[in-house]
């Protein structure tokens, strides 16, 4: 556990970063840190491991104050990962994971078999790891960054801002890939953000905090979405928070249709038979595809169905997930019916946007009615 107690750092110039903090980080859990530019996010991150020193009040790790530990001890418990991955540019990926261990005291060999396992934890290939970071993608170059972080296994991991340089199809990958992470090794977790989306996506505890260093809500995002503290809280998370907080209510079971389906390399012909409102669903291995307009076929009956033909436009739905993503399956869907699939991706049926917002209206209902008990 990490605890704030009464923390403020003030600058020579009379500057306050943050001011009198009183904050708790729960032990094996991602505590995410937001708010505007400027307010603090950072400098409340960097004096965990006294890369900033408080000018007062107190921070503890697992009860000791930082203070009175040296800061080359402390960091060695410490993984600490920046924006720009922070690489040694003349290190092979293979060196620059293996850099803490040999610190503390690994033989060559050892720590670099060490870091060849965790490439494979961070979702990097082992083919990688005599490249340079030069030679790297900035997702790969990240990745590394977390893997360097975790070679000592510390049982604190720091994160500012690590994703916010990479196109947003990379980021959402290296969301996924820190939860899963996080799944397998428990680590306290402190990361800063300056995109609510990705403290809603990552956090299990947000701190959103104000200008002025001050700390304006503490809530598990579910919370924070549906009974923000102020209207400076409500403001930042943004108006939209009613429909962020369907990803956290789980969509039950929805009333899935049959959908008559086309297997790739079927003949275009088959198309018509069996689609509804001029679409078709087209799969393979009961894997879906993607959308075929049957309006819009030529006369070549006989030809087969291509993966080139198909509108790809409609998102996916697990049949365990949550009323977002089946109503955001069915509003996506070119043909307005959802696609909704098992565990293992294979088609389970469909739903409309009117079936999903019955759901979402009878679960606002049922929640209305507990608030006034």
């Amino acid at each position: 556990m990490i605890r704030f107690n009464s923390v403020t750092k003030r600058y020579a110039d009379g500057g306050v970063a943050v001011d009198s903090l009183d904050l708790v980080i729960d032990s094996g859990e991602i505590t995410v840190l937001v708010g505007p530019s400027g307010c603090g996010k950072t400098t409340t991150l960097r004096m965990i491991n006294r890369m900033v020193e408080p000018t007062s009040g107190h921070i503890l790790l697992d009860g000791r104050d930082v203070t009175q530990i040296k800061p080359t001890e402390l960091r060695r418990g410490i993984g600490y990962v920046i924006q720009q991955a922070g690489l040694f540019p003349n290190y092979t990926v293979l060196d620059n994971i293996a850099t803490v261990p040999r610190l503390l005291g690994k033989t060559r060999r050892a720590a670099r078999r060490q870091a060849l396992e965790l490439l494979g934890k961070v979702g990097l290939d082992p083919a990688l790891a005599g490249r340079y970071p030069a030679q790297l993608s900035g997702g790969q170059q990240q990745r590394v960054g977390v893997a360097r972080a975790i070679a000592a296994d510390p049982p604190v991991l720091l994160m500012d801002e690590p994703f916010s340089a990479v196109d947003p199809v990379v980021r959402q990958q290296l969301q996924r890939d820190l939860l899963q992470l996080q799944a397998d090794l428990h680590k306290t977790i402190v990361f800063v953000t300056h995109d609510i989306d990705e403290a809603i996506t990552l956090g299990d505890r947000i701190a959103v905090m104000r200008n002025g260093g001050r700390l304006a809500q503490l809530a598990a995002p579910a919370e924070l979405l549906s009974r923000p503290a102020d209207t400076f809280v409500a403001g930042f998370v943004g108006r939209d928070r009613g429909y962020r907080a369907l990803g956290f209510a789980s969509a039950g079971h929805l009333p899935l249709h049959d959908e008559a389906v086309l297997r790739i390399g079927e003949p275009r012909g088959a198309a018509r038979d069996r689609g509804q409102d001029g679409w078709v669903l087209v799969v393979q291995d009961a894997l879906p595809l993607g959308w075929l307009r049957t309006t819009a076929l030529d006369d070549a009956a006989d030809d087969p169905v291509t993966p080139e033909m198909l509108n790809l436009g409609g998102t996916l739905a697990d049949e365990s997930g949550t009323l977002r993503e089946a109503l955001d399956a069915a509003l996506s869907a070119p043909s307005g019916r959802g696609v909704v699939v098992h565990e293992d991706g294979t088609f389970a049926g469909t739903v409309t946007a009117s079936e999903v917002l019955a759901r979402i209206e009878s679960r606002a209902a049922h929640l209305r009615e507990q608030a006034t008990r």
